[in-house]
């Protein structure tokens, strides 16, 4: 594992814009409520990664876990001999549709193990990024998904949900994510009444200020673990207009502040 982390700090350090993230922590990090908005690919190469406050899940440094969409969880982030380090990838729902349908109910998660192979590949993809465009990137990442499933990780069929009205109101939000969206503002991009957008909200258990609270400090989460970004710049990116409205409404979700969060990191 150690040459991965190697291979992922020495990319990071040369390229700003990235079709993965590093997160990494000296300190232990707990993280309530933490929203998986895309299907999430983890690999876990230094530490522990515990998933649940109950009867926790526990991914061990050398392995991987898969998560799925439209999935909220509480995480620890505990390092091993100091260091707690994993390279993060998100998949779109198309990349998932090569794969057999499966009459299985979808999964929240799964996990592997990092093999030979997919330990290369991965390596691969890292060092590809360097130099190739966003649009073969996603080409490279339909790959990981193809070495998982090759591998007899079948349950990649089942990892992904199709996309519903409030998927859709969320990737809106974070495509722009410092716009003030309000209702009628969403309600008009998708072409339909703001009584008709509040009522499929609502049939869907959501409403469209959690939705929006939820993209935007889910976005803030991701900036602090893998940006130098000041805390005061990054509420402004997430459409907050002061720094301490940002950190209550972050530590109201998330449990932890953001300082805290950053505190935490290595790099």
């Amino acid at each position: 594992m150690d040459n991965i982390i190697a291979v992922a700090k020495e990319v990071i350090e040369n390229r700003l814009h990235l079709p993965f993230s590093v997160y990494s922590a000296y300190k232990e990090q707990r993280i309530t409520n933490v929203p998986i908005i895309k299907p999430l690919l983890i690999f876990i190469l230094s530490g522990v990664k515990q998933l649940g406050q109950y009867d926790a899940v526990e991914c061990l440094s050398g392995s991987f876990v898969f998560l799925s969409n439209r999935y909220q969880i509480d995480i620890r982030n505990i390092p091993i001999q100091e260091e707690y380090f994993a390279v993060i990838i998100d998949f779109e729902y198309e990349d998932f549709s090569t794969f057999p349908k499966s009459t299985i109910s979808n999964k929240k998660y799964f996990q592997g193990e990092i093999n030979p192979v997919l330990a290369s590949a991965l390596c691969q993809f890292m060092e590809f990024s360097l130099i190739a465009p966003f649009a073969v990137m996603k080409l490279r990442k339909r790959e990981l998904l193809e070495i998982i499933y090759q591998s007899g990780y079948e349950d990649v069929c089942n990892i992904v949900e199709p996309p519903n009205l409030s998927d859709k109101v969320q990737s809106m939000i974070l495509n722009d994510i410092s716009c003030n969206w309000s209702v009628d503002l969403i309600a008009s991009n998708l072409f339909i009444s703001a009584s008709t957008l509040r009522r499929k909200l609502k049939s869907e258990g959501h409403h469209i200020q959690d939705i929006r609270n939820r993209a935007r400090l889910g976005h803030g989460l991701h900036l602090l673990q893998t940006t130098h970004f000041h805390i005061g710049k990054i509420a402004e990116q997430c459409g907050y207009q002061s720094q301490s409205r940002f950190t209550e409404q972050f530590k109201l979700l998330f449990g932890i502040t953001p300082r805290q969060v950053r505190k935490a990191k290595i790099f």
